[in-house]
């Protein structure tokens, strides 16, 4: 008995110095911005507005791809005059990366009417006409912020980012003139969720926060034990996100109480979603969970076989995810069948994007790839590389 307790020890000694290390590594990349010169790689995820697909390309441009003919129109490459940097790089030929003069794109664009919004690392935040990526805006108009590492969301009057500094701003959506701005404790790398006018938000500093989308005042916090940086989700008067003390929570919208939670064995990056009344949360421990929303009981578990930080997607009767590594599985929501769709070999971090049966993967390469739920074709991917 003595020798089982010791080796539980150690291992549990072991994966809390992995768990450790790894953000040491996270933070000092991101704190560094991109080291020694390297060209940051972004992982912006795609949303569909019209028939039309907006993501952040690695070349740190706003990209716009007609799925019906997959003409594209590049918007002007993000200046990084406000200090561009990121973390990772991008591969050039001979080895090593390139150059420092792209800006990084962590997070997806938001539309709302006929205007499209980005923000970049280099601390600004842009508005575009979705028709033709024409610049309507930019703020602030001289300087910069911190550097973002989420998206933003907007109601179509206001549109809401948070940056590295831990400030969640608050934007006129039609002039980029500020309304607001909220501090928390410490970084925010997600995206808020917006719900019935009120914003949540994690942050840094292991806490949770509801904020009043109006004017900025808060609502409740909820303390964990961890770092958060997932995208939350509302659903049924709940809010889910995951921390890094390796739980996922749900906790009630009206006052912040805990309504349960659920612990994996490594930590929860992505956005879980719901679908056909089940929750499907992945974790870095290559699983993904499958919980009864309301109860957090378990219904089922997949291994995956590589880490998940990618926020998965619904397709018809099922949920498909990527691992880090860049392969691609649904799981039938009906039967709880995993089926491997495609194998990349190639890493992918962003939220992945859906469209009439087909997935799209932003990989760490200049292109989309595709693959279609419903027949299980592999489809050729769209190229994000600009023609000048």
């Amino acid at each position: 008995m003595r020798k089982r307790t010791d080796s539980k020890k150690r291992r549990g000694h072991v994966l809390k110095l992995g768990l450790l290390a790894a953000m040491l590594i996270i933070i000092v990349g991101v704190s560094l911005g991109c080291v020694g010169g390297l060209t940051p790689i972004g992982w912006s995820g795609g949303k569909v507005a019209d028939g039309t697909l907006f993501v952040g390309s690695k070349e740190g441009r706003l990209v716009a791809i007609d799925l019906a003919d997959e003409s594209r129109l590049w918007a002007e490459p993000l200046s990084p005059d406000g200090g561009g940097g990121g973390f990772g790089c991008l591969p050039v030929a001979g080895g090593g990366c390139g150059g420092s003069n792209k800006v990084a794109i962590y997070g997806t664009p938001a539309v709302a009417g006929d205007l499209v919004y980005i923000a970049g690392y280099n601390g600004k935040i842009y508005a575009y006409n979705a028709d033709n990526l024409a610049t309507r805006w930019v703020y602030p108009r001289e300087g910069n912020l911190e550097p973002f590492a989420g998206g933003a969301v907007t109601d179509g009057t206001s549109l809401y980012i948070a940056g590295n500094e831990g400030k969640l701003y608050a934007l006129d959506a039609v002039t980029g003139d500020k309304l607001w701005e909220y501090e928390t404790g410490d970084k925010i790398w997600s995206t808020p969720a917006l719900s019935d006018g009120v914003l949540y938000i994690g942050s840094f500093d292991k806490k949770f926060y509801a904020i009043n989308a109006a004017d900025g005042t808060l609502k409740w916090t909820y303390q964990t034990e961890g770092t958060i940086v997932t995208t939350p989700l509302v659903a049924d008067g709940l809010v889910y996100f995951g921390s890094f003390d390796r739980y996922l929570y749900a906790v009630n919208i009206a006052d912040g109480s805990l309504k349960w939670r659920f612990m994996g064995q490594n930590w929860f990056w992505a956005m879980p979603l719901i679908h056909e009344g089940a929750l499907y949360a992945g974790c870095l421990d290559k699983q993904v969970y499958v919980l009864n929303p309301a109860s957090g009981a378990e219904i089922a578990s997949f291994d995956l076989g590589g880490q998940v930080a990618s926020s998965p997607v619904a397709v018809d009767k099922y949920v498909v995810f990527a691992t880090r590594k860049g392969v691609v599985f649904s799981i039938d929501t009906v039967s709880h069948q995993l089926k491997q769709l495609a194998d990349y070999e190639k890493d992918v971090d962003g939220p992945l994007t859906a469209y009439e049966g087909i997935v799209y993967v932003h990989t760490s390469e200049l292109a989309l790839e595709r693959v279609n739920v419903l027949t299980g074709a592999i489809l050729s991917p769209i190229s994000l590389e600009s023609q000048s």
